[in-house]
């Protein structure tokens, strides 16, 4: 049995976490989602020392590094939207990097993300173009040794609700699913487990057509979503939480049985004044 397989063993703690699994898992590959109930830490914002006890950690496709065995690694890719340019950095998903005719810079950026603008998915073209060009950031993960990918942003086509633009978006939730059943796909083939991240919208025949492996929740302690997640993957749902008060809210409704991370939401790093990490 190869390291994953071994942490897939380990990990299913429950009957319900199993039948979700075997349900929604692949019939082969050496990709598994990550061990159930482990203590998390969300590091997109930059990679530092994992705190004491932390067996599963997220971390940047680009400046990120996965953590050494047996740690459970997973691969952020902002894959819907682009990331906002860095100064000093030549990231291939900043905005000015990505193909022009990708991007939706006519929308403005992302209103509660500066920087951050839409991937055109609205055709099979442009959705066909759009994962070529991830293609570059999932060999990244696979090379640098990832155990799997969360795609960000795959609830894009809400990103305007509630503004002018709301009805400009040219793709709605059919598109992001077919977007994301290609980018499911492509992750895989690399070995690498996927993550559904937010869009508590999607339904577990969607989830399991899409080929997703696990979910990413972030604040379903705040929306009374987290329960909704383990619906589709059982008890296979890390869930991050922003407030202090939805941590414990989280951690009280299904602490118990998934990972449940309190971090600040700038996913900062220790030394940040704005630095938070608690796990229960």
């Amino acid at each position: 049995m190869d390291r994953r397989g071994l942490r897939s063993a380990l990990g299913v703690a429950s009957a319900c976490a199993l039948a979700a699994a075997l349900a929604l898992a692949p019939a082969a590959g050496a990709y598994v989602p990550p061990p159930v109930n482990a203590q998390f830490d969300y590091q997109i914002g930059g990679d530092y020392p994992l705190p004491d006890g932390v067996g599963v950690v997220a971390r940047d496709w680009f400046a990120g590094a996965p953590a050494a065995d047996p740690v459970y690694s997973i691969c952020y890719v902002n894959a819907y939207q682009t990331q906002a340019d860095e100064k000093g950095a030549d990231r291939p998903d900043e905005q000015s990097n990505w193909p022009k005719k990708l991007v939706l810079t006519r929308l403005g950026d992302d209103p509660k993300w500066g920087g951050e603008y839409l991937i055109d998915i609205s055709t099979a073209s442009k959705r066909g173009q759009a994962v070529d060009w991830i293609g570059q950031m999932l060999d990244g993960c696979a090379e640098k040794g990832f155990d799997a990918v969360e795609y960000d942003n795959l609830d894009s086509w809400t990103r305007f609700n509630g503004t002018p633009l709301a009805d400009d978006i040219p793709f709605g939730k059919p598109e992001a699913l077919e977007f994301a059943a290609l980018l499911a796909e492509q992750a895989q083939l690399r070995d690498l487990a996927v993550a559904q991240k937010n869009t508590v919208e999607i339904k577990r025949r969607e989830a399991r057509k899409i080929g997703f492996d696990f979910a990413i929740a972030e604040e379903c302690g705040r929306y009374n979503e987290c329960n909704a997640y383990r619906k589709v993957y059982g008890d296979n749902v890390i869930a991050i939480e922003y407030r202090k008060a939805d941590f414990k809210k989280a951690c009280k409704v299904v602490g118990d049985d998934v990972s449940v991370v309190y971090r600040d939401r700038q996913v900062s790093k220790p030394g940040s004044k704005a630095y938070i990490y608690d796990s229960c």
